[in-house]
C-alpha cells in the first residue's frame, strides 16, 4: 500500500493502520527472528559463530556449517546483515532548518526532496525524533504543527519525508510500524488517539519512537 500524494496526518494513520492490518505485513511481522515484548525495545539476536572444529569432525566443520546456511530463509540472511549495521545517525543527514523554520510550511522545503535517494524505515523514523527533539511534540493530533511549530507523532513522520528523507510510503511503513509497536503494548486504536491521550509526555513519544526504530532494524528495514 503505497500513498501517492501528499496526505494530511490523520490519512497517513488511517493508511497505516490498513498496511499493518494486511497479510503482507503480518507475515513480515511473524517472520521476524524474535518478538519484542510488549513496551521493551528488541535487541538485536546474537548470529550463531562457527562451532569449533574437534578431531573427529576434523575438516568437514567447514562444509557443514556452509551447508546448515542452506536451510536458512533469505529473509533470516538479511536480518541478520542489516542487525550487524550500525545504527542509523539522523544527525549525519541534512540540519533541520532553525526555529523560525518550524512555523514554516513544509511545501517550501520541497527542494530538499529533489535527487534525495531512499532511506529504510528506521532512518526515517529517527529523523523524525530528530524533527520531535529540536521542534517539539505537541498532543494535539493530526496537526502538523502548533503556533510554536511542534508537531504530533504521525506530523513528525510527514515532516521527515517532506524534508527529504524517504518517500510517502516510506513514510506509511514507518507509521506501520509504531502501530505494530503499540498493539505489541496492547493498544488497538490508532496513532493519533495514542498522542493526544490524557497524561501523555514528549518522553513517552520520544520513546515510543525509540522502540518502534528498534523493531524495524530487527525486521532488517
Amino acid at each position: 500500500m503505497t500513498l501517492s500524494h501528499a496526505p494530511f496526518t490523520e490519512a497517513l494513520d488511517e493508511e497505516a493502520a490498513r498496511l499493518h492490518e494486511s497479510a503482507a505485513w503480518q507475515e513480515l511481522i511473524a517472520s521476524c527472528p524474535t518478538t519484542a515484548a510488549p513496551g521493551l525495545h528488541p535487541g538485536p539476536t546474537p548470529v550463531p559463530g562457527p562451532d569449533p572444529v574437534t578431531p573427529d569432525r576434523g575438516t568437514d566443520a567447514p562444509r557443514e556449517e556452509w551447508r546448515a546456511l542452506l536451510s536458512v530463509p533469505v529473509a533470516e540472511l538479511v536480518a541478520r546483515a542489516a542487525r550487524a549495521l550500525p545504527a542509523p545517525d539522523p544527525a549525519a543527514a541534512s540540519p533541520l532548518p532553525g526555529r523560525i523554520g518550524a512555523v514554516l510550511p513544509d511545501r517550501l522545503y520541497g527542494w530538499r526532496r529533489a535527487g534525495s535517494a531512499e532511506v529504510l524505515p528506521s532512518v526515517h523514523l529517527a529523523y523524525a525524533r530528530r524533527v520531535l527533539v529540536d521542534w517539539g511534540w505537541q498532543n494535539r493530533p493530526y496537526r502538523m504543527r502548533n503556533l510554536r511549530g511542534a508537531r504530533c507523532l504521525c506530523g513528525a513522520l510527514l515532516t521527515a519525508h517532506r524534508l527529504g528523507q524517504g518517500s510517502l510510503d516510506t513514510a506509511n511503513r514507518s507509521a506501520a510500524w509504531l502501530m505494530t509497536e503499540l498493539h505489541a503494548r496492547g493498544w488497538r486504536d490508532l496513532i493519533g488517539p495514542w498522542n493526544r491521550a490524557p497524561g501523555r509526555t514528549a518522553d513517552e513519544a520520544l520513546e515510543l519512537l525509540d522502540a518502534a526504530t528498534a523493531r524495524a532494524r530487527h525486521a532488517g528495514e
